[in-house]
C-alpha cells in the first residue's frame, strides 16, 4: 500500500467530498476498502450464512472474465461496507439471477479491473448496459430504479424529502463515528446515534426509518451500524442501543432480513480489524 493512501469517510470520491481528506489524530490510515481485505477469502466465506455460492475474490493472478458481454455484474469486496449497501439491495430485490456478484481482492487487485472496468479502481461498481456506474449511494438509487423487484424509494412526498435528508446525513454520521475512535469515543459518537434514534421517531407505523417498510435509507445505514455496534461494544463496552428503544428495535428487525444475513461480517473480525486500524497508536 502506498504511503499516500489515506482514509476517507465515504463515499470514496463522492461529489461532495472530492477534495476532502480526513485525518485521525494527524495519522494517515489505510483506506477502508484495503484494510477490510485483511480477512482471507476462505475465512470469510466459511464464517457466514450463505444463500448463494460465494466465489473466491479475483486477484492479480486471476484471468480476466468476459466484460461488457451483456451480463450485468456487481463488483464488490465481501467485507466492504459501501459495497455491502448494493449487495443487500440486490438480494432484497431478488436479483441474484439478474446481477452477477463479482468479488475483487482489494489487497491484490487485478490490473484489468482498473484498466478495463472501473478507472477509480474501487468497489462497488456496476457493469450494466455497456457502462460502469460507481459510488454506493448513487448505485442503490440506480439499482432500485432500473431493476425489477420491490421499490425501496417512497412515493409519499414527505417521506421522500426525509429520505433524501437522511441519506445525505449518512456521510456525516460515518465521519462523526469514525473520528470518535481517536478521541473521547463514547462522548463524541453518542450524538450521532441519538440522531438516528430521533429520526426513527419520525414515523410511528413501523420499525424502519420511513415506517413499516424497508427503504434505501435503511440500506445506507445498515453496514455501518453493524460495524460500529460491534466495535464500540467490543472495545469500549458501549451499547449503542442503551436508552435508544427505536434504534434497538430497528437493529432487531434489520437482523431478521434474509437479504442482509449473507452479507454480514463476523463481529470478532470487525473488532480485530478496527482495533488494528484505529487503536494501533494508543
Amino acid at each position: 500500500m502506498g504511503k499516500d493512501q489515506r482514509v476517507k469517510f465515504e463515499p470514496y470520491h463522492e461529489p461532495a467530498y472530492n477534495s476532502s481528506i480526513y485525518m485521525i489524530n494527524s495519522v494517515f490510515v489505510p483506506t477502508w476498502q484495503s484494510h477490510l481485505e485483511f480477512v482471507t477469502a476462505r475465512d470469510f466465506i466459511e464464517s457466514r450464512i450463505v444463500n448463494e455460492h460465494l466465489t473466491t475474490p479475483l486477484d492479480a493472478t486471476s484471468e480476466q472474465p468476459p466484460l461488457f458481454d451483456g451480463t450485468t455484474r456487481l463488483y464488490v469486496s465481501y467485507t466492504c461496507p459501501f459495497a455491502q449497501r448494493v449487495w443487500i439491495l440486490r438480494n432484497y430485490k431478488g436479483l441474484h439471477d439478474k446481477i452477477k456478484l463479482v468479488p475483487i481482492d482489494l489487497q491484490n487487485r487485478p490490473a484489468w479491473y482498473k484498466e478495463k472496468v472501473y478507472h477509480k479502481n474501487l468497489v462497488p461498481a456496476l457493469e450494466h448496459n455497456g457502462k460502469i456506474i460507481g459510488e454506493s449511494l448513487d448505485l442503490i438509487k440506480y439499482v432500485d430504479s432500473n431493476f425489477e423487484g420491490p421499490s425501496l424509494h417512497p412515493n409519499d412526498p414527505v417521506k421522500k424529502e426525509f429520505a433524501e435528508e437522511l441519506i445525505t446525513y449518512s456521510d456525516t454520521f460515518n465521519k462523526i463515528v469514525f473520528t470518535s475512535f481517536k478521541g473521547d469515543t463514547v462522548k463524541e459518537a453518542g450524538p450521532a446515534f441519538d440522531h438516528l434514534e430521533n429520526a426513527l421517531h419520525k414515523f410511528n407505523d413501523g420499525p424502519f426509518f420511513l415506517g413499516h417498510e424497508l427503504s434505501l435509507v435503511d440500506i445506507a445505514y445498515i453496514p455501518f451500524v453493524e460495524r460500529f455496534q460491534a466495535f464500540l461494544s467490543g472495545v469500549w463496552n458501549y451499547d449503542i442501543t442503551a436508552g435508544r428503544p427505536k434504534l434497538t428495535k430497528w437493529i432487531e428487525e434489520v437482523n431478521k432480513i434474509d437479504a442482509y444475513k449473507p452479507t454480514k461480517t463476523d463481529p470478532k473480525v470487525i473488532v480485530e480489524l478496527y482495533s488494528s486500524l484505529f487503536l494501533a497508536k494508543h
